[in-house]
């Protein structure tokens, strides 16, 4: 053999073996990395194989799958009352990435959760059958949250207090998630979705802290009864009427100018949301007692999951004393989900007790065999004492009965609540949110909920919490109570 072949043979050689190492390379190393991808097909063509495991509520699924046609992917989503539970659904689609509960349990529902796999499943190495998602949502007040916001724009949350579990999770407008499941039309209802100005796919409930307004005061009164500053909801305050906000000039006005709010007891206070008490409160606490309150409520927690991660609501840090009195009647930089709101009134409720809040029961498999049983695995924490809790019951029972939020009066219920009216865009020059955040308690049956209305298109004047939140919570707390 001479020269040349040899070093041709070397040569090609060399090449067989950076063949070899490569395709190794990738079967070993990347091989996973490929399988995962996003654009690759196959992981969608094997999803949509077979059927879907469900999501149920109250023992009756509200997802299910339908065989497709001229497809490779064989099976789609598909949704009943699709509207009504979007907020805790989310969608899963053949052509975007699954969200809320389709999301987080996306393993399970699709028959991919290691837990789910037989003996038989692991030496045939075949798919699982699916497992299911069993939520706490309790239909009926769903539906009576969903039918009470109607066309407005809003939220509403609603928890028991004494187990955590989420009895209602809604925000309109909403949307059909059977619209996004199908890969050939999902497009044109993607576009149409994110081009609505009303945000449909935004989850109101969860996802979009806004300004509390009055409702924060009740953080507030607890921050300023645990911390001694008053040693009752019927001890007088010093707080002047009108309030000046330190370092500056500006006088803090309340909405009803006849109110009595000069030097008012935290019950008067709340009864007539005086901005003055709560503004003037928060300064003498600090803000640092106030902020060490809200994050006991659940303020500033990053990794608030219910198991759909909620977004943080925020009591800012490094203000002035200004800023700081801003902060006592729910404004500045303050935000809140209605979620956050509804954890304050069940924690009130609750005797000064959160259990953790969340909208799943269980997780089984395609035998209802629990695989995980999340009532068992909830928390709870106390928040204030007993005490605080008995009169802050007390207090926001005086503003259904005789102050702000009569609208949420329940025959036969006893119904505490709390209003609020927050500042929307630069000096207040857009519509303002609407809120209201409340319990009701009905011998051993009790609810807390919490209301948002964003409702661009109404007159300022008839815009307030009473208006246009409580009568939703009313709505809710008479589902929940069947009353």
């Amino acid at each position: 053999m001479n020269k040349t072949i040899r070093r041709a043979s070397v040569f090609t050689l060399l090449l067989v073996f950076a063949l070899l190492v490569r395709a190794t390379w990738v079967q070993f190393y990347d091989g996973q990395a490929l399988a995962d991808d996003k654009d690759n097909r196959r992981n969608a063509i094997e999803t949509y194989a077979e059927p879907l495991g469900n999501i149920i509520v109250a023992g009756k699924s509200i997802t299910g799958s339908a065989a497709t046609k001229g497809s490779d992917l064989r099976y789609k989503r598909t949704y009943t009352d699709g509207p009504l539970y979007a907020a805790v659904t989310g969608y899963a689609s053949q052509a975007y990435a699954p969200t809320q509960l389709e999301g987080i349990y996306q393993d399970l529902l699709n028959g991919t959760d290691s837990r789910l796999k037989t003996v038989m499943d692991t030496v045939t190495n075949q798919r699982a059958e699916p497992g299911n998602v069993v939520t706490t949502i309790d239909p009926a007040v769903q539906k009576a949250a969903y039918d009470a916001l109607g066309d407005k724009k809003g939220a509403a949350v609603a928890i028991d207090p004494g187990t955590g579990r989420i009895l209602a999770v809604v925000s309109t407008p909403s949307y059909d998630p059977t619209s996004l499941t199908d890969a050939n039309t999902a497009g044109s209802a993607w576009t149409k979705l994110t081009e609505d100005p009303d945000k449909p796919l935004t989850n109101r409930a969860l996802r979009q802290p806004l300004p509390p307004g009055s409702t924060f005061k009740l953080v507030v009164a607890a921050a300023a009864l645990e911390d001694g500053l008053y040693s009752s909801v019927d001890q007088r305050t010093a707080s002047p009427n009108p309030y000046k906000l330190p370092l500056s000039n500006k006088e803090l006005a309340n909405e009803n100018p006849s109110a009595p709010c000069a030097n008012a007891t935290i019950r008067v206070a709340l009864e007539y949301s005086c901005n003055n008490v709560f503004a003037k409160m928060a300064v003498d606490l600090g803000q640092d007692k106030v902020r060490a309150m809200a994050e006991k409520f659940g303020f500033n927690d990053a990794t608030q999951d219910v198991p759909v991660r909620a977004y943080e609501s925020v009591y800012p840090k490094e203000m002035d004393k200004a800023q700081t009195a801003l902060t006592g009647i729910g404004q500045f930089d303050v935000t809140a989900t209605p979620l956050q709101m509804a954890m304050v009134s069940a924690a009130i409720a609750n005797g000064g007790k959160l259990v953790s809040p969340h909208m799943v029961s269980e997780i089984t498999n395609s035998g209802d065999d629990v695989l995980e049983n999340y009532d068992d695995r909830t928390e709870s924490s106390e928040i204030v004492s007993s005490s605080t809790a008995e009169q802050l019951q007390s207090a926001m029972q005086t503003v259904v009965a005789e102050g702000t939020g009569t609208n949420a009066r329940i025959s036969g219920v006893t119904v505490g609540g709390k209003t609020g009216t927050a500042q929307h865009g630069e000096n207040n020059s857009q519509t303002p949110y609407a809120w209201f955040t409340s319990y009701g308690r009905t011998g051993s049956e009790e609810v807390a909920v919490a209301v948002v209305v964003e409702q661009s298109n109404a007159q300022r004047s008839e815009v307030s919490g009473n208006g246009l939140a409580a009568p939703v919570a009313k709505a809710v707390m008479r589902a929940a109570l069947k009353k």
